[in-house]
């Protein structure tokens, strides 16, 4: 397994994190309606909740990334690296998201955006 994948295995479970911090203590948590309970919820949870959403709209073009640069050939190395930088950036947006520093927060969602971009062009 190459580091991109790994990192795409990762990335595949990483939203699970931000739907547990949106989940913590369980404060009136119902299992039986969890999206609801999720749409009433403020501060960090909702926060948290709307990092997961997000993490997960994600996922697409930075799989479809690794897995066609890695099928025509592109330098392993450079797709290792940029998918790690991806990995780093979404994982420091969530922080921010979830600490509420939107303006960092969208700074990293762009420099996390750059890397897809950028294995494309490794192609």
């Amino acid at each position: 397994m190459t580091i991109a994948y790994a990192c795409v295995l990762f990335m595949g479970l990483f939203p699970y994190v931000a739907a547990g911090i949106a989940k913590k203590g369980f404060d009136h948590y119902d299992n039986s309606m969890p999206r609801q309970w999720l749409a009433k919820q403020t501060g960090f949870r909702a926060r948290a909740n709307a990092a997961q959403a997000n993490l997960f709209e994600s996922l697409p073009l930075f799989f479809a990334a690794v897995i066609i640069a890695s099928m025509n050939d592109a330098p392993q190395a450079r797709i290792d690296l940029l998918a790690i930088v991806f990995v780093m950036a979404r994982i420091v947006y969530l922080v921010c998201y979830i600490a509420n520093w939107p303006t960092t927060r969208s700074i990293v969602w762009l420099a996390g955006l750059a890397c897809v971009v950028t294995i494309f062009f490794q192609i």
